[in-house]
């Protein structure tokens, strides 16, 4: 059984960005590095837009940590494309969470990269695995 088109749209975000100058590297595309903070900054709008900015997060009294982090990229962003940076958090199981990404080159449709991030919930005071407050996952729609 499918989720509820609810549901998914709460467990789904999708952010566009702008290849710049400084993202590029010695070999004349993205360096590996950006892709992985463009994912990053997915997660962090996904978060904010459904209400569960840092400040709120801490104050419910448990943050999401990285925990592991794999990429595969297929083909190099260039200076100047836009990209679509699509997350989805595909899990949510006692202290652990799992979100998903794609990077796609907007002008053409071409996937750039994917990635699979697994987060840890934690204590925001003291960093020790905690496990999130019902409010927190209810906004993440499960």
């Amino acid at each position: 059984m499918s989720a509820p088109a609810s549901d998914l749209a709460a467990r789904t975000h999708t952010l566009r960005v702008q290849v710049l100058p400084e993202d590029i590297d010695d070999l004349g595309h993205v360096n590996n590095v950006v892709y992985l903070s463009w994912c990053e900054l997915a997660a962090r709008a996904h978060s904010d837009r459904v209400g569960m900015t840092l400040p709120r997060l801490l104050e419910l009294g448990t943050v999401a940590v990285a925990r592991r982090h794999d990429i595969v990229y297929h083909v190099p962003a260039l200076l100047g494309d836009e990209v679509e940076v699509c997350t989805e958090l595909v899990s949510s199981q006692g202290i652990r969470a799992r979100r998903e990404y794609t990077l796609t080159r907007v002008a053409d449709d071409k996937r750039l990269a994917e990635c699979v991030t697994d987060w840890v919930w934690v204590d925001g005071v003291t960093g020790r695995p905690k496990r999130p407050d019902g409010r927190i996952i209810a906004a993440f729609g499960f």
